[in-house]
């Protein structure tokens, strides 16, 4: 058996201990925090590189994606008839649903989806937590550039792109180009 009231004892001096040290109180609203590097906040969307292949939506575990398409003909020269690809018509993402997981980001095979440090989104309303592409590409602005894999190494394919956008330059596919082909 112990003593009687050793267990309040032992709180009272974790009490007094934490008494006598300053508090490190966060003036949030006035004063953004820190946010670590590749920090989760909500989910961004770059619209240009979706194809409307329906992977995300169809690996969510809550289905809180909802994708709308079309489909459009586009005429290649030479080719014997037009091609048909997916427009993207309505791309919705319900954050009251979302459990932010990832597996959205992770499946998208054409990098559609980044994760964006933007955590500022309360809304008054839960309906207005369903955010249409509009709103999910204005946050590709604050998506933070992937870190280098070395400092010595090249710089990574989408900071390689923007430049060459900034520059005005049309972006290389990446690709070596393709010999023509023999006649036959």
């Amino acid at each position: 058996m112990g003593v009687p009231g050793a267990g309040l004892a032992k709180g009272l001096a974790v009490t007094l201990k934490t008494m006598t040290r300053r508090s490190h109180t966060h003036q949030y609203p006035d004063v953004a925090p820190d946010l670590p590097p590749r920090s989760r906040g909500v989910i961004a969307l770059l619209a240009e590189n979706c194809t409307v292949c329906m992977l995300c939506a169809r690996e969510c575990p809550d289905w809180c994606i909802y994708i709308d398409s079309h489909k459009e003909e586009v005429v290649v020269p030479g080719a014997a008839r037009p091609r048909q690809r997916n427009v993207l018509d309505k791309f919705d993402i319900d954050f009251s649903l979302c459990m932010y997981c990832g597996i959205c980001i992770e499946v998208c095979p054409f990098d559609a989806l980044y994760w964006s440090p933007e955590f500022e989104y309360a809304e008054y309303d839960i309906k207005n937590l369903l955010h249409d592409k509009d709103q999910l590409g204005e946050w590709m602005d604050t998506v933070p550039p992937p870190p280098a894999h070395d400092p010595n190494g090249e710089p990574a394919k989408e900071e390689s792109t923007a430049a060459k956008r900034a520059a005005g330059g049309e972006p290389d596919s990446g690709r070596p180009a393709r010999p023509p082909r023999a006649p036959r």
